[in-house]
């Protein structure tokens, strides 16, 4: 199994490239098979600068999107103090 993993606590911008363009052209690619993303909860973000991205507003923007967008078999992860 080739996984990527990207641990991301900047700006929301960054996010989106690595969940709608870094996993997805990885994948494609050939070299990955699973892209796991680890961000910041809500709650962790409300106590660092503004415009982190945060986990419950990622997810959202994944589903909103539907199944196969990106599609890259993917896990997102959220963490907290």
């Amino acid at each position: 199994m080739k996984i990527a993993v990207e641990v991301q606590f900047g700006k929301y911008s960054f996010v989106a490239y690595d969940l709608f363009v870094k996993h997805m052209l990885f994948y494609s690619g050939g070299k990955i098979n699973l892209g796991i993303e680890v961000l910041t909860t809500k709650n962790m973000q409300s106590q660092m600068s503004s415009g982190v991205a945060y986990f419950e507003g990622e997810v959202y923007n994944v589903m909103r999107q539907g199944r196969n967008s990106p599609p890259v078999p993917l896990l997102i992860l959220g963490v907290e103090p």
